[in-house]
Order: C-alpha cells, then structure tokens, then sequence
C-alpha cells in the first residue's frame, strides 16, 4: 500500500489543479485534501488512531482559520510526526515566510506556478522526489 499525500489548501482552484496534475501524472499514492489548516490538525488524532502517515504533507501558508505556519508548528511538535515530510507549496515569496517555514522545520518551500505547464512540472518533481526517491522511516 502506498501511503497518501495530504495536500492542506483552502483555494478550490489550485486543488483542482492540484487533483488534475497529479492524476494527469497518474500517481499511485492517494491524495487526501484538507480544506483548511484546522482540518488539517483534524488529521492529528486520526493518524494517533493508526490511520497511515502521509508519504509528504503538501501545505498551503496563507489559509483562514489556522494559518499554515501554525499548522506546521503543530505538525512538528508531535515527536513521532517530525519525520513526515511537510512541503511549503504556496504563493508567499517573502524571506520572512520561507525562513520561519524552515526555522519551523519544514523540508522544502515551493512557490506555486501560475499555470497548468509549470504546476504539472512541480507535480512530477514532487511526486519523483518524495513519492519515489526518498527514503521514509521504516520502510527498508
């Protein structure tokens, strides 16, 4: 079984795109969505339960309700999510957003594409990197 991809994004436009880039790739891994960064916390207690941990959480910084730095900040404190791999895939260009996602503990930061051609590009080298290539705890 391969473990999911939750991608945590409040814009319906760019979770469609999202949805369609990663099924036009044909990906193998599912793709969960939260709606917002307190359905993403949701996900917490399910994952307690034994739910299967996310391969990668692709995480979205500015959502109403509960930002996405508070979603990470939260993600990470759990000591047995610390090695799940949090992806900033957002429209924040600013040096204060990437340094604290980073100081935060986040893998990578991504500026998202403005359109399909460069979104789908995005969607291979995430799916090829953290999908294929990386190594996660427990799987040798």
């Amino acid at each position: 079984m391969h473990p999911p991809i939750l991608l945590v994004e409040d814009n319906p436009v760019d979770v469609d795109l999202t949805l369609r880039a990663f099924s036009r790739r044909k990906l193998v891994n599912p793709l969960l969505v939260a709606r917002d960064g307190e359905e993403a916390l949701q996900w917490i207690a399910r994952w307690e339960a034994g739910e299967v941990q996310p391969a990668v959480i692709l995480l979205d910084l500015n959502m109403p309700r509960v930002d996405g730095l508070t979603v990470l900040r939260e993600l990470k404190s759990h000591p047995w999510l610390r090695r799940v791999p949090v992806v900033i895939l957002t429209t924040s260009k600013e040096d204060r957003d990437i340094n604290t996602a980073y100081d935060l503990g986040a893998n990578s930061y991504i500026v998202k594409p403005v359109n399909f051609e460069k979104f789908m590009e995005v969607a291979e080298r995430i799916e090829l990197y953290w999908c294929v290539a990386n190594q996660l705890p427990g799987q040798s």
